[in-house]
């Protein structure tokens, strides 16, 4: 659907995207993950045609177009079958749910008749057909984000690109938000997503392309990559002397238990092949408090991208 080739792109002096390649099958949804400033954003757009690459290609193999099209050359070829939901709202104020999408309809050309049978439909999948004639100020913040992907699919694409698209949505609309896309999934679109929520990526996402300072840094299934980078048991240690477990020379049997040990905060965080033994240690410590589980995703991206603080810009 979607192939990248060594896709790189320079502000200045700034390397936003270094030598980037991935692709996308039909009917998947692969997940693009990493700090701020990782390159992820930056990258959309260049599939998008919004920014011009420094260097490599971007082609697009969409359904009834008898040759590869490449972006930016075939822009609006592409952008006929593509759905897109930014970070930001664009929702126009002055216009209601059902106005937002007979406008954003006739940027693609269809008619008046075709948009207007999609409309109820959409906003049915949105659960938005009680706010037809509300206007995106009167909406929560779950309710603008569904009408964004309603808006998105008014073109009927084949391939959706999603830029963090429930940032900022509270748990009960973000469980929302997924069950909508999965029905996308379902119905055989595909998606690019970016996302900083680990179970948003684990929940979603046939594959997952781990991105940092511009370069991809590991690709693969979710549950594939842990396995591959992490020790499958994590206990968590925190409370009274906790922090004295990651330093200092009379913790260190305790510390041989595990395969690594990081401290974040006030809590220890012990990767092990055999959480018992560990665990059993610990028991003999009861001012402190554990937390024993599998390891996932977020262990894995603070594994491969580190657990300071990426500021914006």
């Amino acid at each position: 659907m979607l192939t990248v080739e060594h896709l790189s792109k320079r502000y200045g002096d700034n390397q936003v995207v270094d030598d980037l390649s991935f692709f996308i099958a039909p009917g998947e949804c692969l997940g693009v993950i990493g700090p701020n400033g990782a390159g992820k954003t930056t990258t959309i757009r260049m599939c998008l045609g919004l920014s011009t690459p420094n260097a490599g290609q971007i082609r697009f193999n969409l359904p009834g177009e008898s040759h590869v099209l490449h972006m930016p050359q075939d822009a609006l070829a592409i952008k006929a079958q593509l759905g897109v939901v930014s970070q930001f709202d664009t929702l126009d104020p002055d216009f209601s749910c059902a106005e937002n999408l007979l406008v954003y309809g006739r940027y693609f050309g269809l008619k008046d008749s075709v948009i207007r049978e999609r409309i109820t439909p959409l906003l049915e999948f949105g659960a938005l057909s009680h706010k037809a004639k509300a206007k995106p100020g009167e909406l929560s913040g779950g309710m603008k984000r569904r009408l964004s992907l309603a808006r998105a699919l008014i073109n009927n694409p084949t391939l959706l690109m999603l830029d963090e698209p429930t940032t900022g949505l509270d748990p009960q609309a973000r469980h929302l938000m997924w069950e909508r896309l999965q029905l996308l999934l379902q119905q055989g679109k595909s998606i690019l997503l970016t996302t900083h929520f680990m179970d948003e990526a684990e929940r979603l996402c046939n594959r997952l392309l781990v991105m940092d300072h511009g370069r991809k840094i590991a690709e693969g299934k979710p549950r594939d990559l842990i396995a591959a980078h992490l020790e499958p048991d994590v206990v968590e240690v925190y409370g009274v002397g906790a922090v004295d477990l990651a330093q200092g020379d009379q913790h260190a049997a305790l510390r041989a238990f595990a395969a690594r040990v990081e401290l974040s905060g006030e809590t220890v965080f012990f990767y092990t092949q055999q959480a018992k033994p560990l665990l059993d240690a610990l028991g003999a410590m009861p001012q402190l408090r554990t937390l024993h589980r599998p390891s996932n995703l977020e262990d894995l991206f603070l594994k491969l991208t580190g657990r300071q603080i990426r500021e914006e810009g």
